[in-house]
Parts: structure tokens; sequence; C-alpha cells
């Protein structure tokens, strides 16, 4: 008699997807579908241009944005789009095109420069303050609050007079424009985490943590921060369609930086006013419209992973691809007889049924992995 051989079923890990899958962008576009995606290509697209005329202003902007000469002699004020200025130019002799490139620029050394110094300090106090809670809380949250209770464009008013103090050259102009604009975004950034780090703390891997001995300062930066960031590529761009029109109030009012020292759109829309009325259009039409569309193509970036981080429209179209491929696979052929005999159409042999569940159990652990991932 044979000795009974025993079976061991062995559950292998699933594979980790590569990198380029993981990342926040390529994510969001792989989960999304019809609208969704065309609003994600479009917003990548517009903004992926203007980030690529920004870095390459010198190389395509035909002049400096300072120039009022050319080779063949002054530039000329208020000249209609010509052979040589191909915007026409402004009411102080600039070249209206590389005015907007070089805007473009300035525009993004503004927004990368805010959106840093946002998370950064944002970021630190909201993880703190949740942390540890007591007095140092309740402080921050009322403050952050105050500061939330302002109008950003004032408070930004305010930071810029104080920080420049008249000055405006070019890195110091887009370091007050920047820092104004930081003290406007803290408060988003700090409230955002603080909600998250209060909630993750209670967490059982935390306190597992605690229990091993782990340090505080481990905890938070090891396993709290990482598990409380997650909503931040969505809150990054949102900010940054904020700021640029932040930047180009500032700008527009006579707060931003000076045209000698760099190009900046709000600043050319301000020069502008005048010239609409005697008919001089493109003075304001092109800087005007650089600013809509960048606020556009980041604004439906920011937008189209809004819709993908609510977990409802992801079910939804997980549930229709499921009920599509059980649909699929619900499609059979019966075993023997007629429809009217017992082993007819109207009865599925035990191997068809067994299919069947398979595919729906395969979906739903499928489902459950992607909500693990995400």
């Amino acid at each position: 008699m044979s000795a009974p051989t025993a079976t061991t079923a062995v559950q292998t890990a699933p594979a980790k997807r590569p990198l380029r899958e993981r990342l926040p962008v390529v994510k969001q576009f792989r989960q999304s579908v019809g609208l969704q995606r065309a609003m994600l290509v479009i917003g990548l697209v517009v903004t992926g241009v203007f980030v690529l005329i920004a870095i390459l202003a010198p190389l395509v902007a035909p002049y400096r944005f300072n120039q009022l000469r050319g080779d063949d002699g002054s530039f000329g004020t208020q000249q209609a789009p010509n052979a040589t200025n191909l915007l026409g130019t402004t009411v102080g002799g600039y070249d209206v095109l590389s005015r907007v490139l070089w805007g473009a620029q300035t525009a993004l050394f503004v927004i990368v420069s805010a959106i840093i110094l946002s998370i950064f300090i944002g970021v630190l106090l909201g993880l703190v303050a949740g942390y540890f809670g007591g007095w140092l809380d309740r402080v921050l949250v009322v403050v952050c609050d105050a500061v939330y209770a302002f109008p950003s464009l004032l408070l930004a008013i305010v930071m810029s007079i104080v920080i420049s103090r008249g000055q405006s050259s070019l890195w110091g102009g887009i370091l007050a424009a920047a820092i104004s604009i930081t003290v406007v975004f803290i408060p988003q950034y700090f409230r955002v985490i603080r909600s998250e780090v209060v909630r993750i703390k209670s967490e059982a891997f935390v306190e597992s943590a605690k229990v091993i001995g782990a340090s505080s300062s481990r905890i938070m930066f090891r396993h709290v921060l990482r598990n409380a960031t997650r909503t931040l590529p969505l809150i990054i761009t949102l900010n940054a369609s904020e700021a640029i029109l932040t930047l180009a109030g500032l700008g527009f009012l006579g707060f931003g930086i000076e045209p000698t020292a760099a190009a900046e759109w709000g600043y050319d829309l301000n020069r502008s006013v005048s010239d609409v009325t005697s008919g001089i259009w493109w003075t304001a039409l092109f800087p005007g419209l650089a600013i809509v569309l960048v606020v556009l193509g980041i604004t439906l970036v920011g937008e189209s992973l809004n819709d993908l981080s609510d977990p409802r429209l992801r079910s939804r179209r997980r549930v229709g691809a499921s009920s599509g491929s059980v649909a699929a696979t619900s499609s059979i052929t019966t075993t023997g007889g007629t429809p009217d005999s017992p082993g007819g159409a109207g009865m599925m042999d035990a191997e068809s049924l067994g299919a069947v569940s398979d595919a729906a159990a395969d979906s739903d652990l499928e489902n459950r992995r992607e909500d693990e991932r995400s």
C-alpha cells in the first residue's frame, strides 16, 4: 500500500508593475476612458507644449524679451504684425511674440518655486500638527484658517510689497512672486496633509511600529508621510493654474516684474489696456491667449485626475468591464439534446457554470488588487 502524497498549495505574490506604470499621471491615464481620457490627453499636450516653450525660449524666441532693435533698426511702437515682428510690437516697442515666449519661462519659474516652497512648508507643518496634536495643532489650525480666510490676491499683493520693496530684478521678482503665492498655498497643503495624518496615525501598522520601539520621526517620515501624500499630484495641478492667475494678477496691478528684468504676461496686459480702445488688438490678444491656454491645459489635467481619484467612478467602470467579460463567457454551447429535452438549452453543464464562476472570481480579484495598489 503506497503512502499518501501530500500536496502543498503555493500562493504566488502578484508581479510588481513596472515603474512607468506606477507613475501618477501614467497610472491615471491607463484608468481613464472616453471623455476623461480626452480631457487628460488635451491637458497633457497643452501643458507639455507650455513646458517645452518655457525651457526652449532662448532658442525659439526671435529676440530677447527686452530687445528694442533688430538688424533693420528700431522695431517701433504699436506696429501691426509684419515680417520682422510676426505678432506686432507693444506700446514700449518690444516684440510681442518674443515676450509671450519668454513669459512662459517666467511663469514656469514662479510655478515651480511656489509649489516647491508650499509643499515643503505645508506638508511639514501638517505632518507635525496631525501626528502630535495638542496645543501646537490648535495654534497651527487657527493660523492657517485665518490666512485661508483672506482673499488670495490681496494677500499676495501685501506679501509682494513687503518682500520686493520696489525691487524688480529677474530673480528678486520671481522669488517675491513665488513667496507671495506660497503664503496663499501653504494652508491648503497643511489642511490636506493634517487630515490624512490624523486618520493614518490610528492605523494598525502605526501602532505596531510604536510597539516595536520605532522613534516618532521614523514613524512620521517612513510610515505616515508616504501614505498621506497620495492626493498631492492632484493639488499640485490645481495650484499650478491658480499660481499663473495670481502671477498675472500681480503683474496686471503693477506689482509684478518690470519689462526690462523679465517678460511677464500680466504686465503686458496692463500696458495694453489703452491699446484695445484704439483698435490695437495684438498687444492684448496674445498674452491673454497664452494665460487662458496654459490655465486651461493645467486645469484639464487637474480635473481629470480629480475624477479618476474618485473610487465610485472607478468602480462603475470596473463593474461594466466585469459584466462584459462575464456575459461573453456566458455564451456557451449546451450539452446534448433538444431545447425540450432535460439536457437541452435550458440546462448548463457543470463545466460551463465553473467557467462563468471563475471569470467572475478573477474579475473581482483583479478589482481588489487594483484598489490595493491605488
